[in-house]
């Protein structure tokens, strides 16, 4: 009998191989950086190996054929509320990273505005330390600003935090960021970027109440975006840019609403030289104030939905450029909450679940091509936090994919949805294409009809 020369060295590189985490992806249609191709991807040890034609490789492989179905990179959700610590009656971070993951949404940023305020390093941090244990997407947490914490938002670490978030309009609880000399000293000394919510606190109360005093209790939903007016978000918006520009910040917008605000905007810019940013959700480009006839409060919302022409002009801005990404402001409130009377609804509704399929449906109807929807969903946000190797799909980079059936459909009905709420403006809708699987750091999070146990990452940044 024959004996090979033995070494070490083969068995240690044997274990390895055997040991490491490895799938491929066939046959699938690739859809990134504005192109599509035809192809496989390789993926060890929860990151991108190789794209192209994969050959079988040594050892344990899992192995999935996309049979012709789109591969995208995972949407970044930039802006939703989980509710937890506090809410957790509407929702927490289990539950809606769950939903986020059957959506397509491998990674989010969550706002500070829940029970108590994320104003401290310290709240901020048992945020991450819940996420830690119970996200099943890849998760970051915004800092908040209020009239009083600049110290505390300074100590924020640009590296393991995606931004500050001021609220620059009313907000939950303390966290309404008014007082000028606050928003001059920390537009002037934080280097983080500052995301707003912009809408002017004195305007909306003073419609507010020639409203209330209007209609008393009995006031409609319709009059919500005339409450919260276009002239409120525009003063704001105006203010921040002015602040920003001033001392060059980077600063990003959040749910932009209004025609009028698009003015702030350079479409010309290259994203990468961009230091005023903005971002438009998905509602906005999908409902308009008709739809409060038929749906009410469930789409009072901050800002809120507004116009027809408002839409159309969104939907411009989104294709110039002049507006960024796409994103939720997932903000689930109970079924119980929202049947209030308007002035005691909050506002606020559930988004997460459907983003992609939602601007799926938006393409199929011509309104966006697919490969841009990839980039405002996905690309843009991983370059405008300056998110570390997540976004694209690249070599070497975390695999953060979905796999969709562009063909196919999925109805939205309540037995569907993963919110704890469980509900969606949505309900009755049938949207364009069907999430396959989604895939968070190489790990199957869902495959077409369940959630797995599986659990995120806390996302870096490069910082400065």
């Amino acid at each position: 009998m024959m004996f090979s020369h033995y070494d070490s060295r083969d068995e240690l590189k044997f274990k390895h191989i055997c040991d490491m985490k490895r799938r491929i992806i066939r046959n699938g249609i690739i859809i990134n950086e504005y192109n599509r191709v035809e192809g496989d991807i390789s993926i060890v040890d929860g990151r991108i190996e190789a794209i192209g034609q994969v050959k079988a490789p040594e050892g344990r492989v899992d192995e999935i054929d996309a049979n012709g179905c789109w591969i995208l990179p995972g949407v970044i959700d930039d802006q939703v509320h989980f509710r937890e610590p506090g809410l957790v009656h509407k929702a927490n971070i289990a539950t809606e990273s769950r939903a986020a993951v059957a959506g397509g949404v491998t990674s989010y940023m969550e706002m500070p505005n829940t029970k108590p305020p994320t104003v401290t390093q310290s709240l901020l941090q048992a945020k991450y330390d819940i996420a830690s244990k119970t996200s099943s997407a890849n998760y970051s947490f915004y800092m908040g600003a209020s009239n009083d914490n600049l110290e505390e938002v300074l100590k924020t670490d640009g590296r393991q935090v995606c931004g500050i978030k001021a609220f620059m309009g009313s907000s939950t609880g303390n966290m309404l960021v008014d007082d000028p000399v606050t928003l001059e000293k920390l537009f002037s000394k934080c280097p983080l970027l500052i995301a707003t919510h912009c809408e002017d606190e004195e305007t909306v109360r003073q419609n507010e109440q020639n409203y209330k005093e209007k209609y008393g209790e009995k006031a409609p939903s319709e009059i919500h975006p005339l409450i919260r007016s276009v002239e409120a978000c525009y003063l704001s918006s105006s203010f921040a840019v002015n602040l920003a520009r001033q001392h060059q910040t980077r600063l990003h917008i959040l749910h932009l609403t209004t025609e009028k605000e698009l003015s702030l905007f350079d479409k010309e810019m290259d994203r990468a030289e961009k230091l005023i940013t903005s971002e438009v959700c998905v509602h906005h480009l999908s409902f308009s104030e008709e739809d409060y006839l038929t749906l009410g409060n469930k789409i009072k919302c901050n800002p809120a939905i507004k116009t027809k022409q408002d839409q159309d002009a969104l939907w411009e801005a989104l294709i110039d450029g002049r507006i960024d990404v796409i994103a939720t402001d997932h903000a689930p409130h109970t079924v119980q909450e929202k049947a209030q009377s308007y002035f005691n609804a909050p506002s606020g509704l559930p988004l997460v679940q459907h983003p992609l399929l939602l601007m799926m449906d938006h393409a199929h109807r011509g309104k966006i091509s697919p490969e841009m929807m990839v980039d405002k969903m996905s690309h843009a946000v991983a370059d405008l936090f300056r998110i570390v190797d997540r976004g694209y799909i690249r070599e070497g980079y975390f695999a953060d994919l979905v796999l969709v059936d562009p063909s196919a459909e999925t109805f939205v009905e309540p037995s569907s949805l993963y919110y704890k709420c469980g509900w969606s403006p949505l309900e009755g809708r049938q949207l364009r294409g069907r999430i396959l699987s989604t895939f968070v750091n190489g790990d199957l999070a869902y495959d077409g009809d369940t959630v797995l146990p599986i659990t995120g990452q806390r996302l870096t940044f490069k910082g400065r």
